[in-house]
């Protein structure tokens, strides 16, 4: 992983900061991103391969209203420390899974999974507890509440 801001080149740095809300839906998405930034679509590609590859990001993709397209749950596992890296890895390795995080908590993996349908979502979390070797809690949602999870970063 990258260990400086200063790392960044300025093509990684208007990536991570320009296309985090509002894009368009097109066909050709790296293609508009690089025409607005004057580079190569492929400089665009290669710069989010490496940042996924660094593990700067995980994923470049919409992010919908919960349950406006297909359902979703919020799930929870209590992992043991020495597991909660490897266990991460394969919740992640779902598809399904839009991202996960850890917090301070008996239940310290927290993901969301979103699925086509409550039968695809039932397999899916059936799934991930018998990769994982842990159970999980979820968590669906009962009220919607609309948080900006995009922020400007400020490059020194």
């Amino acid at each position: 992983m990258t260990d400086s801001i200063k790392d960044y080149t300025p093509l990684e740095q208007h990536l991570l900061n320009d296309f985090q809300r509002d894009m368009s839906l097109s066909a050709t998405p790296f293609a508009d991103m690089a025409e607005q930034l004057g580079v190569s679509e492929d400089e665009v590609i290669e710069s989010i391969k490496s940042l996924q590859d660094s593990g700067v990001i995980s994923r470049v993709g919409p992010v919908f209203r919960p349950n406006r397209i297909g359902v979703s749950t919020l799930a929870a596992m209590s992992v043991p420390e020495q597991d909660l890296e490897c266990v991460a890895r394969i919740v992640s390795a779902f598809p399904e899974v839009n991202h996960n995080y850890e917090r301070e908590h008996k239940y310290n993996l927290w993901f969301v999974v979103t699925a086509s349908s409550e039968e695809h979502l039932d397999i899916v979390l059936h799934e991930i507890e018998q990769h994982a070797e842990y159970p999980l809690m979820s968590l669906p949602m009962l009220e919607d509440y609309y948080i900006d999870l995009g922020f400007e970063l400020k490059w020194a």
